[in-house]
């Protein structure tokens, strides 16, 4: 009973703990589109040190190659929003996102290609959100 009970509460504190901030994934990267390619050269200059090379998460920030950002649950404005504003630490321990007020809209919107081909690459598709 009590292996079963320890059992129980590994899984649970699995489920309900936040991810560590170290979280990196590997990332399968698939040949890009020419906007996807624009958008890995504005990414590595501007969001790899802190999401990492492929978008893989550092322990400075999360991945983006995860599926809290499926378009269903982060739609393309939210990474618009989180470049312009900037954006309170919610999903993961790394504290708040500052805006990025030095990228362009068609820098972000290159990003966002680029990011988007990588999730498809990964198995991450559009799921609506449910709360």
């Amino acid at each position: 009973m009590g292996v079963v009970a320890a059992g129980v509460a590994l899984v649970g504190w699995k489920v309900l703990a936040p991810p560590s901030p170290d979280t990196t994934i590997e990332v399968t990267v698939p040949k890009l589109s020419p906007i996807a390619t624009a958008g890995k050269t504005a990414f590595d200059a501007n969001c790899a040190l802190c999401h990492g090379r492929n978008a893989a998460g550092t322990d400075k920030g999360p991945p983006l190659v995860h599926d809290i950002y499926n378009p269903g649950h982060h739609g393309d404005a939210a990474f618009l929003a989180a470049a312009r504003r900037g954006v309170p630490q919610h999903h993961w321990p790394f504290g708040n996102m500052p805006a990025q007020p030095q990228m362009s809209d068609e820098d972000i919107a290159s990003i966002v290609r680029y990011v988007r081909e990588l999730q498809l690459a990964n198995g991450i598709a559009y799921r609506p959100h449910r709360m």
